[in-house]
């Protein structure tokens, strides 16, 4: 009885999925050939799920992605509530190279078949390397280090080793270590390092990194997960080199948001340890004089574009000098971060600025 019903569903799905192909239009969507997939590649990349493939709805996928591109780029899960960012977020369809969809199947708890939209966005890296800079973003260099992950789970029969065969079983944390810009291994699952899965419960990092010392980078995500009364509870350490750099516990109803910590905790850990501050200027008051200033309508357009700098915190007109307007502005990260984010098809700094000296930019 439900066999017609669910080939329906099926042909509704797959006709709907052709039109919203061919509905696709503009520069920014990429063409791709039959077979191929539309997948995030790269820091510079990201998927965003969504609920239709309207305007509104891609723009709002537009803001997710480049938050999520910033927080893999600088390893800061929190990157989108840094100072300025919000500003950026807003206009992040201005950093778009690219976009694309993906439908991806799956099933419901009830055995029916699911189907979910995906927005595949690409930035264009030197824009998005521009805001990271003029913000003071820190920036987790590449190439990233690849950890093992060594995990093992007791659902009530006894700690078993999650390895390479087993990787759905792992797939919220392998996943979660994508999105935060780097990715994880799994042991290959032999006899000797199903034999670990006791170092793994007892916390003994120096027997795992041991039995780990086959695979390279020498660094290791070890966690166990276990039943916590009616949910789940996992604790982690992340260990680089043989020093312990972290260790924390994550509990919850939901097992497979349980498992996702352990990447969290490690990305935390490794961008602690090695990502490098931007060299931009501390917050500061810079007066700069704007010349080529002749009409209202000038001034309207440097006004505008100085607001939607996201480096600018605040504009005060000083007074008229023989070479133009000279304004004070309130920066975010001083002279250089706005000199970063300049727009130069707006205004351009003048040749000859001295070092000290009040500098000018020539409004085009």
């Amino acid at each position: 009885m439900h066999r017609p019903k669910r080939s329906f569903n099926m042909m509704t799905w797959l006709l709907a999925a052709l039109l919203g192909t061919f509905a696709v239009s503009g520069t920014a969507s990429a063409q791709r050939v039959e077979g191929d997939r539309a997948a995030a590649v790269g820091l510079y990349a990201a998927e965003i799920p969504v609920r239709s493939q309207s305007e509104s709805e891609r723009e709002a996928g537009f803001t997710r992605a480049l938050a999520q591109v910033l927080g893999k780029l600088s390893g800061d899960r929190n990157a989108a509530q840094r100072p300025g960012v919000s500003q950026e977020l807003r206009r992040a369809a201005q950093y778009v190279e690219g976009y694309d969809y993906r439908q991806d199947e799956g099933v419901s708890s009830r055995g029916s078949p699911t189907f979910t939209t995906t927005l595949v966005v690409r930035f264009r890296q030197d824009d998005v390397d521009a805001v990271a800079g003029a913000l003071g973003l820190p920036v987790w260099p590449d190439p990233r280090p690849k950890p093992v992950m060594w995990l093992a789970i007791d659902d009530g029969s006894g700690p078993r080793l999650v390895a390479l065969q087993q990787n759905n079983v792992a797939r919220p944390t392998l996943q979660r270590a994508i999105e935060r810009g780097y990715r994880l291994g799994l042991p290959t699952g032999n006899a000797a390092e199903q034999a670990a899965v006791g170092a793994i419960w007892r916390g003994d990092t120096a027997s795992v990194a041991r039995i780990s010392s086959r695979y390279n980078p020498p660094m290791q995500l070890i966690g166990k997960l276990y039943r916590d009364g009616a949910g789940w509870k996992a604790d982690w350490i992340f260990v680089d080199s043989g020093r312990v750099l972290a260790r924390w516990s994550e509990t919850g109803a939901d097992a497979r948001r349980t498992l996702a910590s352990g990447a969290d905790g490690a990305a935390d850990a490794l961008t602690k340890r090695y990502a490098r501050t931007s060299p931009t200027g501390a917050p500061s008051t810079q007066a700069i004089v704007f010349s080529g200033i002749n009409s209202s309508a000038d001034y309207v357009k440097l006004s505008a574009q100085l607001q939607r700098m996201s480096v600018v915190r605040g504009i005060r007109p000083v007074r008229a000098t023989p070479l133009g307007l000279e304004v004070q502005l309130d920066l975010l990260t001083g002279l250089t971060g706005f000199r970063r984010m300049a727009d130069e098809n707006v205004f351009v700094e003048a040749d000859g600025n001295i070092e000290g000296v009040t500098p000018v930019f020539h409004l085009r």
